[in-house]
């Protein structure tokens, strides 16, 4: 078993990627820059949309040359009502390098019902006649081939009904044919995941990032790809979100064995992530 290391590389992304040796990394969660003009520290959110797009398929080359043959891709992209196509013509630049597994909707907050009460999750209001707010995001799974085998179940819920681990013929509970034991209470569920937001950081707050993701949406994404020994990057790591949730799967369960790498053009950035993993 390799031993465990956290790394946080200053530098531009499509630079360090050229560092990493073929095919050395198990697994990619990443969030890019949208390019719908979020204010960064450093980075200016708002190139022209040819040259974006052309930045990102770049950077996914390396990103597939450095995969692991049975290495995972999760990419959040996110969109505004002014821009909805962004993230889509993302997903379909990159159609040509790699397989599309699934595509998975983010849900940030839902409202079921009618009362006060029955909206769960945050999200960014806007004050509009004309659009609507917007509540997800998109998560695209990106594989080599379309053959990867990934564990639902790692991510599942439980049956409604316990009547369906029982065999009707029979009358027994069902037996897993993978693993021959009685077949677990736990069911896919599904291409929708709803993962709340954290509370919002204060802009002054150290390490305040105008654009991430809850640290629940890295464990599904670990989870469902069954990665326990392995290394996980991040090339755009912010205030270090992905390489923080490995390392807390490693400290909480001893099946975790993940090693991080993370990349970043803001020095306050990696400095933040270098202070927060030690703690």
């Amino acid at each position: 078993m390799n031993p465990i290391t956290y790394e946080f590389k200053l530098g531009d992304c499509l630079e360090k990627l050229k560092e990493q040796g073929d095919k050395s990394i198990d697994l990619v969660v990443t969030s890019p820059p949208y390019n719908i003009g979020l204010k960064y520290n450093k980075y200016k959110d708002k190139k022209p949309r040819e040259q974006y797009l052309e930045w990102i398929y770049d950077i996914f080359v390396e990103l597939k040359r450095i995969l692991k043959d049975d290495g995972n891709i999760f990419l959040n992209m996110g969109y505004t009502n002014k821009d909805p196509w962004i993230s889509m013509e993302v997903a379909l630049k990159l159609k040509g390098l790699f397989t599309l597994q699934n595509n998975i909707t983010w849900v940030k907050s839902i409202s079921i019902g009618e009362g006060k009460d029955d909206t769960h999750g945050h999200f960014k209001p806007i004050n509009s006649d004309r659009y609507i707010n917007v509540t997800n995001e998109n998560l695209y799974h990106f594989t080599k081939t379309d053959k990867i085998k990934i564990n639902r179940n790692a991510v599942g819920v439980p049956y409604k009904w316990e009547s369906n681990l029982i065999d009707r013929k029979t009358g027994k509970h069902r037996i897993d044919k993978k693993t021959g034991k009685p077949m677990e209470n736990k069911r896919c569920k599904g291409n929708t995941w709803f993962i709340p937001y954290e509370t919002i950081w204060n802009k002054s707050q150290k390490g305040f990032h105008p654009a991430t993701f809850p640290e629940g949406l890295v464990e599904h994404c670990i989870k469902i790809s069954d990665v326990k020994n392995g290394v996980v990057l991040d090339p755009f790591i912010g205030s270090g979100t992905t390489i923080r949730t490995a390392k807390k799967m490693n400290d909480n369960n001893k099946e975790y064995n993940l090693s991080g790498i993370g990349f970043d053009i803001d020095e306050k950035y990696i400095e933040y992530c270098n202070e927060s993993i030690k703690g």
